[in-house]
């Protein structure tokens, strides 16, 4: 029996699904991090010169139909994927097709 205890859960590729097996050369840990554009946002004279607190009334509105973790997934997201060496192969080459 192994004494590390994660040993015990079988690992499986996020994209075709194979059972892997760690410590074999044929398993690929991907870290994705994605987060929104940092940059502050443009802001015309037009955007200031109408009713803000209207605008931000809608915009509190409008924001109050997501979760708190909605929210913060248009933010900021990190993903752990671990994938066989055949789609690790195929996705390093192409990661958006």
């Amino acid at each position: 029996m192994s004494d590390d205890a994660s040993n015990d859960v079988p690992v499986f590729c996020h994209r075709c699904g194979v059972q892997l097996f760690e410590g074999q050369g044929s398993t690929y840990i991907v870290r994705i991090e994605a987060f929104a554009d940092p940059a502050p946002p443009v802001i015309s004279d037009q955007d200031l010169s109408g009713d803000l607190k209207k605008q931000m009334d809608e915009l509190t509105g409008q924001l109050s139909d997501f979760s708190a973790q909605e929210l913060n997934d248009q933010v900021y997201r990190r993903l752990t994927i671990t994938l066989c060496t055949g789609c690790y192969n195929q996705w390093i080459e192409n990661p958006a097709g």
